[in-house]
């Protein structure tokens, strides 16, 4: 098999109704197979996707194990040259003709072999002439660890104008729709599951970068992603594993020279100056939710391992801006564009 499509599903079956018709048409089957692994579902999934779509193969899981263990679990069962991570909110565009939405990423691939990850132009399903908040059209980290991408700063996302339609090496591809070498993949041993989930798509491209891989966003692909499908932006169970993981990336992958820990203690005070600010908004749940994510941080850290192979400076890493985001987001400069970011 050429390339595995895989879905992990958990209790989504509104979006399965919706968005996997479209996939089935729109993936070229003589090279590519969409496998659902779901992650212990109650809502009927497995049992629609057995009446209306028998051929696809199901890898069925007893219980919920994340983002992150349910990939990795349904990756050990699947041989294929590519697996593509791709959400249940996904919708891909019709085909026309012979080109459809997986052709440009493969060929990329097969063209590049030092490129290990890849993601298509990643746009809004409910605003299509947009950007989505997560991936947009490649990702990038700031000096705080702080991810931002081209097409979207902060809470600014931008308009496509076709302004970022050149293939261009990033620092991570979004979960959402992401393409890595099979052969890459068990080299890395797949996703952390300490994260189980949010930030762990940051965490795998940045260990492959350390192997000498490189991360691409490839827009001559393009697919539409809903986006907060499991849990909603506002949850503070989201916020609280983006906090909390975003340090764990950190600690895993910043350069043992360098003052790692002087960087790590700076993007704690960052945070907590944030979470004053969700007190001060009467945000209590938010509030809680970084303290916790910073608790359970400094738990966890003791038993994680760092990265074997890290670079003596970041700035060897292609995508690291050396700059804060924050910063450069609060003097007014809210688009990829104004950042004056040599890319590679």
């Amino acid at each position: 098999m050429k390339t595995a499509v895989v879905i992990l599903n958990w209790n989504g079956l509104p979006f399965l109704k919706k968005y996997l018709p479209g996939l089935y048409t729109n993936t070229p089957a003589e090279d590519a197979a969409i496998i659902i692994a779901d992650n212990g579902s109650s809502d009927g999934s497995v049992a629609w996707l057995k009446e209306h779509f028998p051929s696809l193969r199901l890898i069925l899981f007893d219980k919920n194990y994340g983002f992150t263990g349910g990939y990795n679990r349904a990756m050990e069962q699947i041989e294929a040259e590519y697996f593509i991570l791709l959400n249940s909110d996904i919708r891909v565009p019709d085909k026309t003709g012979s080109f459809n939405w997986l052709h440009p990423l493969t060929e990329f691939m097969d063209a590049h072999p030092q490129a290990g990850i890849c993601q298509p132009k990643i746009l809004s399903e409910c605003a299509p002439s947009y950007f989505e908040y997560a991936g947009a059209c490649g990702g990038f980290l700031d000096k705080y660890g702080f991810p931002f991408c081209r097409g979207r700063i902060l809470s600014n996302i931008e308009e496509d104008r076709g302004q970022y339609d050149a293939p261009v090496r990033c620092f991570w591809a979004s979960g959402a729709c992401m393409m890595i070498r099979s052969g890459l993949w068990r080299e890395l041993g797949g996703l952390d599951e300490r994260f189980f989930a949010h930030m762990e798509e940051i965490d795998l491209c940045w260990r492959a970068q350390n192997l000498g891989y490189e991360v691409w966003a490839l827009p001559q692909s393009r697919v539409y992603h809903v986006g907060g499908g499991t849990l909603p932006n506002n949850s503070p169970r989201k916020l609280y594993l983006n906090y909390r993981n975003n340090l764990l990336m950190l600690y895993k992958n910043l350069p043992l020279h360098g003052n790692r820990n002087r960087f790590i203690f700076t993007r704690m005070c960052i945070d907590g100056l944030t979470s004053v600010a969700y007190l001060l908004q009467g945000k209590f749940s938010y509030f809680r939710s970084v303290w916790k994510a910073h608790t359970d941080f400094k738990k966890m850290r003791h038993t994680t391992p760092v990265t074997a192979g890290l670079p003596k400076n970041l700035s060897q890493l292609p995508g690291f801006y050396s700059r804060s985001i924050i910063v450069k987001f609060l003097n007014g400069k809210k688009k990829f564009s104004q950042l004056n970011f040599r890319l590679p």
